[in-house]
């Protein structure tokens, strides 16, 4: 939390507005006072860390087929902004809506100034396997985010589905937070138990509005959690309810607003 309220991760940079994972979404959740950004990633054919969501192409890029099964030269001559309906009326550099590379993300972000948080969530099962890990790691070790400091102008957080792959953050740099994304509630997790190498909880709004007292049974067990991907105003109602650490959300700038009108309690 900051200020007793959530921190506002832009989903994907912000996925209403502009389209999901361009370097658009992500400087104007920035400019609109984001405290953080989430992103996924997933290898390239040729070992490069894409920002990219689904396993294939078709539905955000003019491409097709399987993002793992091309280089990064292959992905970087594809229209990536054109599907979203935003395209009809803005008007963007090339640079800002081409592929987005996590190296390319963390150099906006660092150029940009000021503190912010980035989210990464490692996609699985992946035909790279640990591979995606060990890239992301060694990547951050490059720019000195592997080890955080409080005064580190960008802090990193990896997410994931499998706890396998928390598992492998957690030997490959310790000192990172980690983030257990759920969909349902494995064995004892509704008791606030996390698998090895997790520290926070991530549960989507689907498991909160089924279970509304997991917050509370995580908070109870020492875990923060940040909840994913909150849309429209009963699902914030509900959310703030439970006095989460953070909202994960395509339209940051609402969730920021209604903090602003009616701060949590």
């Amino acid at each position: 939390m900051t200020d007793g309220r959530p921190l506002v991760f832009a989903h994907r940079g912000g996925a209403d507005a502009l389209p999901e994972h361009t370097l658009a979404a992500y400087l104007r959740a920035l400019d609109e006072g984001a405290d953080g950004v989430e992103c996924d990633v997933r290898l390239t054919r040729d070992g490069h860390l894409v920002c990219v969501h689904d396993r294939r192409l078709n539905r955000t890029s003019n491409g097709t087929g399987l993002v793992s099964g091309k280089t990064l030269a292959e992905l970087d001559a594809l229209d990536f902004a054109s599907w979203h309906p935003a395209a009809a009326t803005e008007e963007w550099q090339d640079d800002h809506v081409r592929l987005l590379t996590l190296e390319r993300l963390l150099g906006a972000l660092r150029d940009h100034g000021g503190p912010v948080r980035l989210l990464i969530e490692t996609k699985h099962p992946s035909r790279y396997g640990a591979e995606v890990e060990r890239r992301l790691v060694e990547m951050l070790h490059r720019y000195g985010l592997a080890e955080p400091k409080p005064d580190d102008p960008i802090q990193v957080t990896v997410m994931s589905f499998a706890a396998l792959a928390l598992r492998r953050v957690r030997r490959l740099a310790p000192a990172i937070p980690t983030v257990y994304l759920l969909e349902i509630v494995p064995p004892g997790v509704g008791r606030g138990r996390l698998p090895f190498g997790a520290r926070i909880a991530g549960p989507g709004i689907g498991l909160i509005r089924s279970r509304p007292q997991l917050i509370s049974a995580l908070r109870a067990a020492g875990h923060q959690t940040y909840i994913w991907t909150v849309n429209d105003e009963p699902d914030l109602d509900l959310v703030l309810a439970q006095r989460p650490d953070g909202i994960i959300s395509d339209r940051p700038k609402f969730v920021l607003d209604r903090l602003q009108k009616a701060p949590p309690v």
